[in-house]
């Protein structure tokens, strides 16, 4: 009897033992783990079949005051960045704005805490849009051993004083063009009342000064490499983008006192007329130290903008490879042919197909 409850024993051990290990483990899940890093919030996405790489995310430009919300959304890309196996670290940054010098701060605190949350990480990139791939330009100037390469997509990929000086003759060509015009401050654009003035009540003011002088509104349009139907689109942006970097560094960062003028009709009346100014050298200085970019790569970059695109127009998308070249950098730049529309109208799978684009 004993013997018989034994077999009886251990066969059924050996059939609990062999279910076990017919069972198999549970699939990993995803994570989304998110909270604030010295006043910039963060999320961290893992998917559930990991691939051992991380993607960190660099966001463009948020006007300052547009409200956060608690915890930090997913970016449009992050789904697409999951679905190919990689996980997603992203900042929201800690100040809002044209926020590059604080963001490349905040992107790298933020890697040090994904590598902790990670453990096992095989390679680090950095992908960026528009404001944000100047983040990832900085952060590969910068960072160069954290990262295997980067991307910058529809990126404003110019120095802080180069993005001032174009933003600077956008609106010293506009208050030349149309002076006093109703709805918007007597002294022009560049005025501390239109610093001032709503972003709504500044636009329309100047739809309504190009409405009444198309003339000139297509000699800017032009000038500017925008359509006519995208020029105050773009000259409201760039009055918000110039008064804000004005405000972080505590004064006019640039100046256009030595500027010759070309491109504006009668070039010879333009120079003649337009608005000189100086640069505050405490500002231009912190402009130049802060927001610098110097094309001294080590580590491989990809470029890629968007078919028409009325933010980073053809003149700024040439910029730093031409930097990037002088400075001698290995590997240089590699610029993808156009694709998409518009402003950052890239899909899941160009992003995907940009990234596996980087030189491993």
């Amino acid at each position: 009897m004993r013997a018989l409850f034994r077999n009886a024993l251990a066969l059924g051990l050996l059939v609990s033992s062999t279910a076990l290990l017919a069972t198999p483990p549970p699939p990993p899940s995803p994570r989304t783990l998110s909270g604030e890093l010295q006043g910039a919030p963060w999320r961290l996405d893992v998917p559930a079949r990991w691939n051992g790489e991380l993607v960190m995310l660099a966001h463009g430009y948020e006007p300052v005051g547009v409200p956060r919300t608690t915890p930090m959304p997913a970016s449009d890309s992050t789904a697409a960045l999951l679905g190919a196996g990689y996980a997603v670290a992203q900042s929201a940054y800690s100040s809002q704005g044209w926020a590059v010098a604080d963001a490349l701060d905040d992107m790298e605190r933020l890697r040090k805490h994904a590598l902790v949350e990670l453990k096992h990480v095989r390679h680090t990139w950095i992908l960026g849009f528009s404001m944000g791939g100047a983040v990832t330009i900085g952060s590969l100037e910068h960072f160069p051993q954290h990262y295997a390469g980067g991307v910058s997509l529809c990126g404003a990929n110019l120095a802080g004083e180069q993005i001032a000086t174009d933003l600077l003759t956008t609106l010293v060509a506009f208050d030349y063009f149309f002076p006093r015009s109703e709805g918007l401050p007597n002294n022009g654009l560049l005025s501390r009342e239109a610093a001032v003035l709503p972003q709504g009540e500044l636009y329309q003011g100047i739809v309504a000064a190009l409405q009444r002088d198309p003339t000139h509104a297509e000699v800017l349009a032009q000038r500017l490499q925008v359509t006519t139907d995208e020029l105050a689109d773009a000259i409201s942006l760039h009055a918000l983008v110039l008064h804000e970097l004005a405000t972080r560094s505590g004064g006019m960062p640039v100046g256009n006192a030595g500027v010759v003028y070309r491109g504006f009709g009668d070039d010879v009346a333009f120079n003649a007329g337009v608005r000189r100014i100086d640069a505050v050298p405490a500002a231009q200085a912190q402009v130049r130290s802060t927001l610098a970019l110097t094309g001294a790569l080590t580590r491989p970059l990809v470029i890629q903008f968007n078919h028409n695109d009325p933010t980073i127009v053809p003149h700024m998308q040439a910029v730093y490879p031409q930097l990037a070249a002088r400075a001698g950098a290995r590997p240089l730049p590699r610029v993808l042919p156009a694709a998409g529309e518009g402003h950052c109208g890239f899909s899941g799978t160009q992003v995907i197909d940009a990234l596996k684009a980087v030189p491993r």
